[in-house]
């Protein structure tokens, strides 16, 4: 029980989160309105997301230097999960946007830079799949991997800043924390944070153990398969 205190605290955070990002007063702000409380979930989704691909980064570093494949098992699932997270960051993104801009998708220069972001990382799993070698495949995605990441972030959060951009703290636009006098936000979205991250974390956790679970059973078929036929018949050169 004491491994797994931090999945009883994911629970505790996003119930709290869940619930007092619904029912707790939030600042009245013109076009806002109630939308504001997607602040407590869009943001922290985008967040979560960046510390997967981060982690999936690091793993890929990891696999270059050791050659070790469970690195690259790691590197890959933590960019599945950021990719949900993703496309969840991009659905409540979508519908705030629809009711504070009267659009789902405006021409703003984040929510394009993340559709490029998306796409880099579709293409980072269709590479993978492109190659039957693991040791190639877990190679050559690795570098991608990284290149992927060194671009996505400037995309996200550099760029934005540079240009106009209808997004809060981008382009000149003010941030939240100018209306919150009272710490309204800041005490759900600052927990929001740490909670979706560490459900980031967990999902991904399953995910692996999954994955070697196949690979193990993989393993177990192959050999049961080998098992099963003459050795003569194995080595053909024995004939």
């Amino acid at each position: 029980m004491r491994k797994h205190w931090w999945k009883a605290l994911t629970v505790i955070i996003l119930a709290y989160v869940f619930v007092a990002g619904l029912m707790s007063p939030v600042p009245k702000l013109p076009i806002l309105h109630e939308a504001i409380r997607n602040t407590f979930f869009h943001p922290p989704l985008w967040i979560a997301m960046m510390v997967m691909l981060l982690s999936s980064t690091i793993y890929s570093i990891r696999y270059l230097r050791n050659g070790k494949l469970d690195d690259d098992l790691m590197a890959v699932e933590f960019a599945n999960t950021a990719l949900l997270f993703g496309i969840l960051g991009c659905i409540t993104g979508s519908v705030w946007a629809y009711f504070a801009w009267g659009d789902l998708w405006p021409n703003d220069p984040k929510t394009n830079g993340v559709a490029v972001g998306m796409l880099l990382y579709l293409a980072y799993f269709v590479l993978r799949g492109s190659f039957d070698d693991d040791m190639r495949r877990a190679r050559i995605s690795a570098v991608y991997n990284i290149f992927a990441f060194a671009v996505f972030i400037p995309l996200i959060l550099i760029l934005p800043r540079l240009t106009d951009s209808l997004h809060p703290g981008n382009g000149g636009n003010p941030g939240f924390n100018q209306y919150d006098a009272d710490s309204s936000i800041k005490r759900i979205i600052r927990p929001a944070f740490i909670g979706f991250t560490l459900l980031g974390f967990w999902i991904t956790q399953l995910r692996v153990r999954l994955r070697r679970l196949e690979i193990n059973l993989d393993e177990v078929e192959e050999s049961t398969k080998s098992a099963a036929i003459p050795a003569e018949l194995q080595n053909p050169t024995n004939l």
